[in-house]
């Protein structure tokens, strides 16, 4: 049997980094004998790499939202694939306006790609990119593989969404970026794995003032956009899964705040299998 695994290839939540900090966000899923990146955050290349998997070797990529903590190495991603050996198109699942920033990101690298596919004789890059908008639903579907996209509450972005990955036996869910949203427990239903974003309350004054922000539009996206520990924790126990992975953890460069911080808000709720999400972290279901 293949193997079955997620690996969160970066696990903070927003773009910034600092000595010390995990990196954004991605996620390498492993299923029915598929690689499928969910989100590019910086670092995924490397990422993907750190977890034996050639770039050669990607079968889907699925953008959740175009926040630039989830897209912004997708373009070098492709590049880095493309100059590792990368000859056929890989299928990319994300919303309307992606294909502008393929394009901007083709365009911007022009000299180098029009000079490596003369010199050298690579194919042409632009090729590669198999983008198709994604929409609420089934997203890809096979004799041993379903993917199913489940629109999220992420406001001020409409387009947002949760992933379920699935085989006949196997499901991982991975909810993207949300505030609390109850329906999110009955698409997670019976996961083996629920990879879930998550708030600490109590490290948002101290994120926002350590960016340098002058006003309360940070905190409030904050508060209104993502989901609390807690409530990640209702989440996984109304939806009777067997794992609960928590990732894009806000603040995610705190040194005050530690693991047993966020084990004690969603155990309120949560009694399961938990894990705490670090980069290269990887679990198997």
């Amino acid at each position: 049997m293949s193997e079955a695994s997620v690996a969160l290839l970066g696990v903070k939540g927003g773009p910034a980094i600092k000595p010390g900090s995990n990196m954004p966000c991605s996620h390498l899923v492993k299923l029915a004998g598929k690689n499928i990146v969910v989100d590019a955050g910086l670092g995924v290349a490397r990422g993907i790499c750190d977890q034996g998997v050639e770039l050669t070797e990607i079968d889907m990529i699925i953008i959740t939202h175009l926040h630039s903590d989830h897209y912004l190495e997708l373009g070098p991603l492709f590049h880095t694939a493309w100059t590792a050996g990368l000859n056929k198109p890989i299928k990319v699942v994300g919303p309307k306006g992606l294909q502008d920033y393929w394009d901007g990101f083709l365009l911007s690298m022009k000299f180098d790609i029009d000079l490596r596919i003369e010199d050298e004789g690579r194919c042409d890059l632009s090729e590669l990119f198999a983008y198709e908008e994604i929409y609420e639903g089934e997203i890809f579907g096979s004799d041993d593989l379903t993917v199913t996209a489940l629109k999220n509450i992420h406001p001020p972005i409409e387009e947002s969404y949760a992933i379920r990955i699935q085989t006949s036996e196997k499901s991982v869910t991975l909810s993207g970026d949300t505030t609390y949203m109850p329906e999110l427990a009955d698409f997670a239903k019976s996961s083996d794995v629920l990879v879930h974003e998550a708030l600490l309350l109590k490290g948002v004054d101290a994120l926002c003032k350590s960016l340098g922000v002058k006003d309360d539009r940070l905190k409030n996206h904050l508060l209104r956009s993502h989901t609390t520990a807690g409530d990640v924790g209702k989440i996984a126990s109304k939806a009777k899964i067997k794992a609960l992975v928590l990732n894009h953890l806000v603040p995610g460069a705190d040194p005050s705040i530690t693991e047993q911080d966020w084990v004690d808000a969603v155990r309120e709720h949560w009694q399961g299998e938990l894990h705490i999400g670090r980069d290269g972290m990887k679990i198997e279901f």
